[in-house]
């Protein structure tokens, strides 16, 4: 009530409602070594972020200012992803758990890979279909299915779909359609 009546700040709503450890606060985002535009990964909706990375580490991400999407605000699940990508539980090694089996095992990354392949290939051999039942040339596998999440981009869809198609599925389908 001093500071108001002998400063400037007769209502009390800057400098005099400011106490020294206030004063003395810096932002969590002013250490950071750089600034990284991203988009958040939880939806379709697509708002950008900031995400401020200190030593090679992610130390807050926030919403983006700039973003014609979200205008710097970010939901409670976006205003999270500094936990998602910084906790010391996220996964960040291959887990595979076999036919039947009980446990969780890790796997290096080019075993999971060439056994993606390896079956992506055999369920394409056992399921093709050249032709249907009237004769109709088809060139096609119902073995195989897609479905793309709303968080993937037009060019990651369209790489899918290319993808997709070259492997002679044609039930191809996106979250953001259904």
């Amino acid at each position: 009530m001093l500071r108001q009546v002998r400063g400037r700040d007769r209502l009390g709503r800057g400098a005099a409602a400011q106490s020294a450890h206030t004063r003395a606060l810096t932002p969590r985002t002013e250490t950071a070594d750089r600034v990284v535009d991203s988009v958040c990964p939880f939806c379709a909706v697509g708002c950008g972020q900031k995400v401020y990375v200190e030593d090679g580490r992610v130390t807050q991400i926030e919403g983006d200012p700039a973003s014609p999407v979200s205008r710097g605000r970010l939901c409670p699940k976006g205003s999270a992803s500094t936990q998602l990508v910084t906790s010391d539980r996220r996964v960040t090694t291959v887990r595979y758990r076999r036919p039947h089996g009980t446990e969780w095992e890790d796997l290096d990354l080019d075993t999971a890979m060439d056994m993606i392949a390896d079956r992506v290939v055999a369920t394409r051999r056992r399921h093709w279909e050249w032709e249907d039942d009237q004769g109709r040339r088809t060139r096609r596998t119902l073995g195989i299915a897609s479905l793309g999440g709303a968080t993937l981009d037009n060019e990651e869809n369209y790489l899918m779909k290319k993808l997709y198609t070259a492997m002679g599925a044609i039930q191809i389908e996106n979250q953001a359609r259904i």
